[in-house]
């Protein structure tokens, strides 16, 4: 079951609550895209901030330098994700100390996915304690354990089935889920002989295919997924999946 502290409203007058989590969601959103612009070269054309008790996620839309694009366009794919990963060892510190100074929150797991094709981004960031100004997240959206449960099925043929699922519908347009205990013991071996990178990218790959074809799921939300994100935390045997949906189905 999720936390108590997971839904734990902020408190204070709706109004100014609006306003001030406004506020704080644009200044972390226009950190971040100078943050980006600043390492990568070139930053995204749009970051929106979305903020729910103790998350944090950031969706970066038409985010892609010159250089990743003819990369791409000579099939080096690989060597795209390889140089972002780089560059987020040193982004992603930047980003936690800055809305932890922000917030007087310890921020506490990040987690990153892009989708090349789209040339977008999720960040998604937990913290210790709700984030100052963050809004109540619902986990009794329509259709949550029917959600949950084909996620889970998803998981089982990719990986296998989470030990614990808890999802979150930070807003009409995102969807993000927490799965802890998804690693097998041969999965764990590769990790330990340095194959942890390789087999994230494998898994992503097949996790994001059944879950962009599923008419399961397709059927239950309310509009069609348009980006599907996902990360892991070997280290904490945990992943986390965002969903991004369409304004319009």
């Amino acid at each position: 079951m999720p936390s108590d502290r997971a839904n734990r409203p902020w408190n204070g007058s709706n109004s100014m609550d609006q306003l001030h989590n406004q506020s704080f969601q644009q200044i972390i959103a226009s950190y971040t895209g100078k943050l980006l612009r600043d390492h990568f070269g070139k930053g995204p054309e749009s970051v929106v901030v979305s903020t729910g008790s103790t998350f944090i996620t950031i969706y970066l839309r038409n985010f892609m330098t010159p250089t990743e694009k003819i990369l791409l366009e000579q099939h080096q794919e690989g060597l795209v994700m390889e140089t972002r990963d780089k560059l987020m060892l040193a982004v992603m510190p930047e980003i936690l100390q800055y809305l932890q100074d922000m917030s007087s929150v310890s921020m506490e797991e990040c987690y990153y996915d892009w989708d090349l094709e789209q040339k977008t981004g999720m960040i998604m960031i937990i913290s210790r304690e709700p984030v100052c100004h963050a809004h109540f997240i619902s986990t009794e959206y329509n259709c949550r354990k029917e959600i949950e449960a084909e996620l889970n099925r998803i998981s089982a043929h990719v990986q296998k089935a989470p030990c614990t699922t808890d999802s979150y519908e930070m807003n009409p347009r995102t969807l993000l889920v927490v799965r802890n205990g998804v690693l097998l013991p041969m999965e764990q071996e590769m990790i330990r002989l340095g194959q942890g990178d390789t087999l994230k990218r494998v898994k992503r790959k097949l996790e994001k295919e059944y879950v962009l074809k599923s008419h399961i799921l397709e059927e239950l939300l309310p509009t069609r997924i348009s980006d599907c994100f996902i990360d892991w935390n070997y280290t904490l045997d945990k992943s986390i999946l965002v969903l991004a949906l369409n304004p319009h189905r």
